[in-house]
């Protein structure tokens, strides 16, 4: 409805695991997002995404509750 929007994934991941596996787990989540959106119809054109992997946990607990959390995929609006 509103073509000029432009969107970011951005991939998470929790604290378990190395750095490099995390990055490419974040990356692969955000990946798997913008195709869904694609899938739904909206232009793959407006949406970037990048993987923050462990690095921004929203929960640093050490239960799988806190994982589940931190296994995320968030939207920035990046123009309207």
């Amino acid at each position: 409805a509103k073509p000029s929007v432009r969107i970011q994934i951005e991939g998470h991941c929790d604290q378990r695991g190395g750095i490099q596996y995390n990055i490419a787990l974040g990356e692969k989540r955000a990946n798997a997002t913008k195709k869904y959106l694609e899938d739904l119809g909206i232009s793959g054109e407006r949406i970037t995404t990048i993987s923050f992997g462990k690095e921004r946990t929203l929960d640093q607990d050490s239960t799988e509750a806190a994982y589940a959390k931190n296994r995320r995929a968030n939207f920035v609006i990046t123009s309207r």
